[in-house]
């Protein structure tokens, strides 16, 4: 080890000790052996295990309007609870770099899933350029990053382009949500995705219109010759009920 290493762990060793790293969900000082989530928040985490299922509900939910290789969630998006409040924390307070952990978090959940093994690129849904402007960055592509990373796989955020604004979806009722979306994508760039093998990534599925509304002009301007499988890091309990 060089006198530059040691010199380097030393700060480290102290910056530690004067700034300890603190668990991204509970705020808790993170112990020797914890990574970003502390073991307790970890234990509480209300996963899906959808990754590791073939045919799943966010599978079925998709499956009747296109063709879909995979499709997963997390976890449940839980009313009044930790893991609810951080994609809140990365959506609405500016802390894109927690969405690019969970989405590294989200990254390695579907690496050691036998279904998400033939994936190509990652693609996320976009924002509006004035949304992104007001937000200053896109949620999802953060989350994308993250996930691409992970899995060490390319991350195209330039091909698909929101060309039309619409208003949130948070507050309409589901039928009015898929009239909202219809439309509202352009391929710009069709070549760079045809013949592959998409995973489209977003934060929080809850009627799953956007990310449909995305795969479908996909496909169409692919002209059927590309394979889709989809991930977000949630999934509304309200929506989706055992």
């Amino acid at each position: 080890m060089s006198i530059f290493s040691d010199i380097w762990s030393v700060c480290d060793d102290i910056l530690s000790l004067v700034f300890p790293p603190r668990c991204i969900i509970c705020g808790g000082t993170l112990g020797h052996e914890e990574q970003d989530i502390c073991f307790v928040c970890l234990q509480r985490i209300p996963t899906t295990n959808f990754a590791n299922e073939k045919e799943n509900i966010v599978w079925q939910l998709f499956s009747g309007y296109i063709p879909i290789e995979d499709a997963a969630s997390l976890y449940w998006f839980i009313e009044n609870s930790d893991w609810r409040g951080v994609v809140h924390r990365f959506k609405y307070s500016g802390q894109w770099l927690l969405a690019k952990k969970m989405g590294g978090w989200l990254g390695k959940n579907l690496l050691y899933s036998p279904n998400f093994n033939e994936i190509d690129i990652v693609v996320p849904i976009p924002l509006h350029p004035l949304r992104r402007m007001w937000r200053s960055y896109n949620q999802s592509e953060m989350l994308a990053l993250g996930v691409a990373r992970a899995m060490n796989i390319e991350c195209d955020s330039r091909s698909v382009r929101r060309s039309r604004y619409n208003e949130s979806q948070t507050r309409k009722r589901r039928g009015d949500r898929w009239k909202n979306v219809e439309d509202i994508f352009t391929v710009l760039h069709p070549e760079r995705l045809r013949g592959r093998h998409i995973l489209l990534v977003d934060d929080v599925l809850t009627t799953g219109a956007t990310i449909l509304s995305c795969a479908k002009s996909i496909i169409a301007a692919c002209e059927g010759d590309v394979r889709i499988s989809i991930a977000t890091l949630a999934v509304s309990q309200h929506s989706f009920k055992r």
